[in-house]
């Protein structure tokens, strides 16, 4: 049995009508004492793919072994998701999106298939204001 019930698969499949483009979700494991969790990502990640095969490809790499496609990514813990569309926006999930993070998943996926990002005009502007790189690290907990 899968980690995502019939209910669940039938919402994701509906939310996937929205995807414009291909994506491709690279996964990072490897670690013996995250094996488990690095498991149960991968097996995620495999079963939200399912849900679109024609559009959603995944890649898993042990962060071990695939050290240089790691650090180009910035990956540097696993489990560890990236999100590509037509290129690489930065997107990334650290640990498994479960829970209130499996719906940024979802959204993340398609925002990725598309290149854009549903933003106000006022904020694509103030965006375009900035003379500098800036990391933004969004931390979740449903706590």
């Amino acid at each position: 049995m899968g980690l995502l019930n019939e209910r669940d698969q039938a919402a994701v499949r509906k939310e996937f009508e929205k995807l414009s483009g291909p994506v491709k979700l690279v996964v990072f494991s490897q670690s013996l004492e995250a094996a488990e969790l690095c498991r149960q990502n991968e097996e995620l990640v495999r079963e939200v793919a399912e849900l679109a095969p024609d559009t959603i490809t995944v890649e898993v790499l042990n962060l071990a072994i695939d050290r240089e496609r790691a650090e180009a990514y910035g990956i540097e813990r696993v489990p560890a998701i990236v999100v590509e569309g037509a290129r690489d926006y930065g997107i990334r999930f650290l640990g498994i999106p479960a829970g209130y993070e499996f719906s940024n998943l979802i959204d993340s996926i398609i925002a990725a298939s598309s290149g854009t990002a549903a933003l106000s005009a006022e904020t694509q502007r103030a965006l375009a204001g900035l003379t500098e790189a800036v990391d933004i690290k969004v931390f979740s907990t449903p706590t």
